[in-house]
């Protein structure tokens, strides 16, 4: 479902184009990665060149998330599938695993492109268009690991609960929204996992079936005929399976799994809001003991409140539009799946049964007669 999103500028409008293919193993003595080919086509006035070609590893997509979320804390920045192996379905380094982590970084990229206001963040550009050796270089220029270290205390120290005296209602709201969306993905998501090791089962179990009745079939010459298109059945159904199979992984999985990803860091979005809310509330508690003393402060934390409550509530409104879309269109596709498969079998079987009806009332027919 790459770029099936609806956003509110339409494609004609889009001046940036991110597909990430071509993923190629590297092994050094001391680790094992993987690294893929990002190619960006633009009309961007501010880009050097028209089309730019780099390669990534998997860390590096790290770094821009981290640069992201530091330059723009409430905005809400798209999920990375995560480093290790999710839920042992497959595993790592395996065709399967880097397909679907290739998908997963075409998708965040693109992602990033079509957001009004990340798109044009400095640090993005640079990951698009810098040679391996210049990224490296400019990802030493970042803060010191004290100085994220501190951020992250802060952050935790802000996200206790009541932390916040003046939290407007509507993120209070969001934060309600937000706790029982992620418990509702969190078991869709688990559900959808356990849908598809049963069906895998199944499949396994089927597709043995097949070959067992054909050799049944050539010590049975009376119902052989029978016995073949049974087999022929099965096998049928098999590829209906398969290809049922190959769409719950390809398309319900990856997205309940991102929007589980979503769930985190909208929460981790929302405690950082309430961070620079509980900013404000310290200091005009001490502006109450000490008129006067940090009413200039308090006026740029008062400004700062108000760009991340902005800044947040657009982005929200985005976020839930493209959320439902999402949701609408992946859940349409299983259920459109799932018609044409239970259709394919149906038939099938319906052809075989006919086909059994015909030859035995052929059968009848000749023993009638005299």
């Amino acid at each position: 479902m790459i770029n099936q999103y609806k956003f509110e500028d339409g494609p004609e409008l889009r001046d940036l184009f991110i597909t990430v293919d071509d993923p190629e193993s590297h092994i050094t003595a001391i680790e094992t990665f993987i690294t893929y080919r990002v190619v960006t086509k633009t009309t961007r006035g501010e880009f050097d060149s028209s089309e730019y070609e780099v390669r990534r590893r998997y860390q590096d997509f790290l770094w821009l998330k981290s640069k992201l979320e530091e330059a723009h804390p409430t905005l809400i920045i798209p999920p990375l599938p995560e480093k290790f192996i999710m839920r042992g379905m497959v595993e790592r380094f395996s065709d399967e695993f880097i397909e679907t982590r290739r998908k997963a970084l075409h998708k965040f990229l693109n992602r990033i492109a079509d957001h009004p206001t990340l798109t044009f963040n400095e640090d993005f550009k640079i990951f698009l268009t810098a040679q391996a050796w210049e990224l490296s270089s400019h990802k030493k220029q970042g803060p010191g690991l004290l100085s994220r270290m501190g951020q992250t205390v802060r952050a935790v120290a802000s996200s206790v609960r009541g932390a916040v005296k003046n939290r407007p209602e509507m993120f209070t709201e969001m934060n309600n929204y937000m706790e029982t969306f992620s418990q509702k993905i969190n078991v869709l998501d688990k559900i959808a996992h356990r849908i598809y090791k049963e069906e895998r089962d199944y499949f396994n179990e089927m597709k043995e079936y097949g070959p067992i009745h054909t050799l049944w079939s050539a010590s049975e010459e009376d119902i052989a005929d029978s016995l073949k298109g049974i087999a022929s059945c099965i096998e049928r159904c098999c590829r209906a399976t398969e290809r049922r199979m190959a769409g719950l992984s390809e398309h319900l999985l990856p997205i309940l799994h991102e929007y589980v990803l979503y769930s985190e860091i909208l929460m981790g979005v929302l405690k950082r809001r309430d961070q620079i809310q509980g900013e404000l509330d310290s200091k005009v508690d001490a502006l109450a003991n000490k008129k006067d003393l940090f009413s200039e402060e308090i006026e740029k934390l008062e400004d700062k409140v108000e760009r991340a409550n902005n800044a947040l509530k657009a982005d929200w409104d985005r976020w839930k539009q493209n959320m439902h879309w999402d949701m609408r269109s992946t859940f349409t596709n299983v259920a459109e799946n799932n018609l044409r498969y239970y259709e394919e079998c149906l038939a099938t079987w319906e052809s075989f049964l006919t086909s059994q009806t015909v030859d035995l009332h052929v059968d009848e027919d000749s023993e009638d007669r005299p």
